[in-house]
């Protein structure tokens, strides 16, 4: 079976620092004189390659680095940028365009709006699938951009403190990098314009998945500086396993960080409002903008700027000059980074990823009982309607369970619980261990509806 990379998770932490490794040869071997982070001439690695890239979205930098990645491998590339001249504007569906493309390329590269849309292309596509961004769910190749670039301008990202600044709430790119940090041990500082906080599904499997538990400042001894006050704070415990950094083993005794840990900030990473993206219209107060009098502050003295581009307002263009920018720096990374990638997925280097992906965490749950809630999931087209079947993993939270959804990844708490041996149902108010015989429904209405009688009577 061949390797996708849909979401940051599809990639172990080994595999992503053997990727930055063959990025960082590339840069060495081919990079521009005078200007090392940019890629120059061509390789004859991926002379044998075609690589398609299917954008049913606007895009300028993923879209051209990862073409320029292929044509700098020595491959080729086809590109359909413009949904309204594809089958899709006549109906097909995510399932049979893929399985067409696949037959005039190697790989295929795709950026959708609607989320789990390439979770999709992956399940029916026999080559390597790459996630350029589903809506607002992930963007888990700009990640790899963005831990590489603080890789390669702080030397490391354990324990670097990384502000997040913006709108938080539908950038695609913030989380799936929050997810990265965590796996890699940095302090993950979120301020949010107003109304456009982490979604609490993010926050949730924040501490969930990687034990990356949010903290006040005050609790951990923090001594403020700076015009912005720290509301919150993620960090992950070193310890694998370990719910929380501030309590000992004994639960009791709390852990607190030097006073001075968050005197100063390593990385300031600045995003545009997702205007696109808000529900309804409605738009949010005050939107900040990040330029050099908001950094004059000295914890900011030797932070790095990056964005993930196109800025739009939020971010001055007095600090392009200014020795802290590192943003345009971080979009040439792109090409590096995504021939390392393209070259693992098809095995140009062998041996830099493993032959499978690294392992779900929770239970599937694969019975036709709910529908996810999530108006922007890929399941919600009528399009996909025809084939797709609903999907979930199931979670153990302290007194119920939820379950995400396969190809969004929206979380919800199902209203019932039943036990398929027992034809019984309840409340899903309760500790529950996710288990194959559990059947879960909407409301008691449809558990009655099929078959299933309450047992607290």
């Amino acid at each position: 079976m061949p390797r996708d990379v849909v979401t940051i998770d599809d990639l172990s932490e080994d595999e992503i620092q053997h990727i930055f490794s063959l990025a960082d040869e590339i840069l060495a071997t081919q990079g521009t004189p005078g200007l090392p982070h940019r890629v120059r001439g061509r390789l004859a690695l991926a002379s044998e390659h075609v690589l398609a890239t299917l954008f049913y979205e606007a895009s300028t930098r993923t879209r051209l680095s990862f073409e320029s990645a292929m044509l700098r491998l020595g491959g080729q590339y086809l590109s359909s940028a413009d949904p309204k001249t594809t089958s899709t504007a006549k109906g097909e569906t995510i399932a049979d365009t893929v399985r067409v493309v696949e037959n005039y390329a190697d790989a295929i590269v795709m950026r959708h709006p609607c989320e789990g849309a390439v979770r999709v292309a992956a399940e029916y596509a026999s080559i390597p699938v790459i996630n350029a961004g589903d809506g607002g769910h992930e963007h888990p190749t700009q990640t790899l951009c963005d831990l590489y670039t603080l890789q390669r301008e702080k030397g490391t990202l354990k324990d670097l403190n990384v502000m997040l600044w913006g709108d938080l709430k539908h950038g695609r790119t913030v989380h799936s990098l929050v997810y990265g940090l965590a796996r890699f041990g940095a302090r993950i500082i979120p301020v949010a314009g107003q109304g456009l906080g982490l979604p609490e599904h993010v926050v949730r499997r924040l501490h969930r998945d990687y034990d990356c538990t949010a903290v006040p400042p005050e609790e951990m001894g923090a001594v403020e500086q700076g015009e912005v006050p720290l509301d919150v704070v993620y960090l992950t415990p070193d310890k694998p396993h370990q719910r929380s950094l501030f309590t000992d083993l004994d639960g009791q005794t709390p852990t607190r960080l030097p006073a001075n840990a968050f005197s100063s900030i390593d990385a300031c990473y600045v995003t545009r409002l997702q205007r696109e993206r808000i529900v309804g219209g409605g738009q949010p107060g005050d939107y900040t903008v990040i330029d050099k009098q908001f950094l004059e502050g000295k914890r900011y003295r030797d932070s790095k700027v990056l964005h993930p581009l196109p800025r739009v307002g939020e971010l001055g263009y007095d600090m392009d000059n200014d020795e802290r920018a590192v943003y345009f720096k971080q979009a040439s990374y792109g090409v590096p980074v995504r021939m390392a990638l393209i070259a693992a997925l098809l095995e140009l280097r062998p041996g830099l990823l493993s032959k499978s992906a690294p392992k779900r965490r929770h239970l599937e749950y694969h019975r036709q009982t709910l529908k996810c809630d999530n108006p922007l999931c890929v399941t919600m087209l009528e399009t996909e309607q025809r084939y797709l079947k609903q999907k979930y993993l199931v979670i153990n939270e302290e007194d119920h369970l939820l379950v995400r959804c396969v190809y969004c990844e929206h979380e919800t708490a199902p209203a019932c619980v039943g036990h398929e041996s027992t034809r019984k149902y309840a409340p899903n108010d309760s500790p529950l261990d996710p288990h194959p015989d559990l059947v879960f429904f909407n409301s008691p209405a449809e558990a009655k509806a099929a078959g299933y009688s309450p047992s607290r009577e």
